[in-house]
């Protein structure tokens, strides 16, 4: 996501623009529809006018089960169309082939999406930021993350390219099919993703462009900025349709569009109509009348908008990303957005207000609203039993041995947390412990004792190490949070990639076991202890007559990560701002419900289950 700013001009780029967006949508003697083209300042579909009027809805973050749901309310809400990214390493989290199956099944998605009477417009990357993890690329591209030896990203460097080429092999034969020009609901494709405000290597674009072309991507396509001049020159190709990402009056936005663009559509392809949450921070909210009046604006301009986002969704497991903005922050595990449709498919204020500027300029359906989703009644539940991380180690993961640190990219793991283990020379005086490269907080016992925590924003121990005797154990726990995903920071390794030192000295031999908690049958589970001697897993359970959507929260717990019936739903954190974390309906069952948390830092004595959100 990108700040507009000033301008330029494209040279004779909309002649160019005119030829190409003519030519969209046509596949020989099968096509059935011309598709989505430009005729001077508009959009035509088939030949016909038409303004998209449509929202951001990430099939990632929706359980499959509540994807109709989530669609027809967008439907509901008067959008002729939904836009949605494509997570890379949501469908490839390792080298392994892709899976479109089950939640990952884009194509079903989609046509789910057509049947339903909505238009799409896909955005397949391959980076994608969206406050996801890595920015939608898969943690694999940082195995060999070295320096000197890493793979440059977006950029046309040789092994990216191939990788995405691989990638898109895959991708784009899925997606072709599902052209408007070949009967499906797609009508236009992103060409990468915000590349202006990370680089201008449009040598690079042009490779992705001839990518989704040799892949028979007919369709319009785009490239989405902010309007900075800067952002529009290296993040635009001659020929291709520059559309502009901002939110408050678009006065400004599209006027710095004009300057550098002077004809073709007014599309803002994200419209932020609300704003993402760092741990740590305050919930955001827009104010619903205002985000009205802009898109009342914008759609009496004859210009086309996209909200982003539409429908708000969670970021599961270890799916939520980060920013770096001088210090590292990581985002929480709701993705609601203060969106028209919440996180549990809430019709809010800024729905009803939304549908009432729309229906100005299309006609509505006239379908009842959807109703609520049902929720569960409250509940509490103390914790049952209990295992310790620590005693669980050889359960969860298998040592490797390594000279110096590594990070766990290095040793085939995507996600988890990661425990690194050496002995110190003794007997020494006291000394200051610094992890260089650390990502992101880690846990240090000195001879099973918890001596203090470190964070990537400041690496050091305030405390002392010392070493009474001839040797003493050092253990780093370190929990890894989000690859950030916007910016120049996206080198992002997890773990420990640089040395630990004591005072000045880097310490060498290490015992590493990756932990990607994918798997926790193995844990073996007893009386819950007396008191906390570090990390550990809790275990309890919820009964309920018949599943439906409930929210959990976790009082007086600190930090860690909640599994319901195996299912990592994802982070909590006791500052905030986010208080519950959402389990939908899909997720439970009638009867006894499995919950798992490990605790990190300091348990409380039970779970509440309640039938309402709390996003602080």
């Amino acid at each position: 996501m990108a700040a507009s700013a000033s301008t330029a001009s494209c040279g004779d780029a909309p002649a160019a623009l005119a030829e190409r967006t003519a030519l969209a949508g046509t596949v020989g003697p099968g096509a059935r529809r011309a598709g989505l083209t430009i005729d001077g300042d508009h959009f035509l579909l088939d030949g016909e006018r038409f303004q998209i009027i449509g929202g951001a809805i990430h099939y990632f973050r929706i359980h499959p089960d509540q994807w109709q749901d989530r669609l027809q309310r967008l439907r509901a809400m008067g959008l002729n169309t939904v836009e949605t990214y494509v997570a890379w390493n949501f469908h490839q989290p390792t080298p392994a082939d892709p899976d479109f199956s089950g939640w990952r099944d884009l194509a079903r998605f989609i046509r789910l999406a057509g049947s339903l009477g909505l238009k799409v417009v896909v955005r397949p990357g391959p980076y994608i930021c969206a406050e996801w993890d890595f920015g939608g690329l898969p943690a694999w591209l940082l195995a060999n993350s070295l320096p000197g030896s890493k793979i440059q990203l977006r950029c046309s460097d040789a092994e990216y390219e191939k990788a995405v080429d691989q990638w898109f092999d895959k991708l784009l034969p899925r997606l072709a099919p599902l052209q408007w020009s070949a009967g499906g609901p797609i009508i236009a494709v992103q060409i990468e993703n915000e590349y202006g405000s990370f680089g201008n290597d449009q040598k690079h674009l042009k490779h992705i462009e001839d990518v989704l072309r040799r892949h028979g991507i007919d369709s319009l396509l785009f490239c989405s900025n902010g309007t900075a001049d800067w952002m529009l020159r290296g993040g635009t190709l001659p020929g291709v349709l520059a559309t502009a990402n901002f939110d408050g009056d678009p006065t400004g936005p599209f006027a710095d569009l004009r300057k550098f663009q002077p004809n073709g559509p007014l599309w803002c392809t994200e419209y932020w109509d609300g704003w993402f949450d760092h741990w740590g921070e305050g919930h955001h909210r827009t104010d619903p009348a205002e985000t009205a009046a802009m898109i009342d604006k914008m759609l009496a301009m004859g210009a086309s908008v996209n909200l982003y986002m539409a429908a708000g969704g969670t970021n599961f497991g270890f799916w939520a990303g980060a920013n770096h903005g001088g210090d590292y922050q990581s985002t929480i595990t709701s993705y609601d957005y203060d969106s028209p449709v919440g996180e549990a498919g809430e019709l809010t204020e800024k729905f009803t207000k939304l549908r009432e500027v729309i229906g100005k300029y299309v006609p509505l359906p006239t379908d009842p609203l959807p109703e609520p989703s049902p929720r569960l009644g409250a509940q509490t539940a103390a914790m049952r039993s209990a295992a310790t991380l620590f005693g669980s180690l050889d359960r969860l993961g298998h040592a490797v041995h390594r000279g110096a640190p590594v990070p766990m990219e290095q040793l085939g793991q995507a996600y988890g947390l990661i425990h690194y283990r050496t002995r110190i020379q003794g007997p020494r005086a006291k000394a200051k412990l610094t992890i260089q490269g650390l990502a992101d907080w880690a846990l240090v016992y000195l001879d099973g004792k918890f001596v203090g925590r470190l964070d990537r924003n400041t690496p050091s121990l305030g405390a002392d190490i010392v070493v009474p005797g001839e040797a003493s154990q050092l253990d780093l726990l370190v929990d890894t949070h989000g690859r950030i995903n916007f910016g120049p920071h996206n080198y992002d390794p997890k773990g420990i990639h640089g040395n630990v030192l004591l005072g000045s000295q880097a310490l060498f031999g290490w015992d590493i076991w990756p932990l990607p908690l994918d798997d926790l049958d193995g844990l073996p589970f007893g009386a819950v202890p007396a008191s906390f001697t570090g990390p550990t897993f809790y275990r309890t359970s919820l009964s309920i007559p018949r599943p439906a959507d409930g929210f959990l929260a976790f009082p007086n717990w600190q930090k860690g990560m909640v599994w319901l019936n195996g299912f990592l739903l994802g982070r909590y954190w006791d500052r905030g701002p986010q208080r519950r974390l959402y389990a939908p309906a899909p997720l439970w069952r009638a009867g006894r419900n499995d919950v798992v948390l490990l605790e990190l830092h300091g348990p409380g004595s039970q779970v509440e289950l309640h039938g309402e959100p709390d996003l602080g």
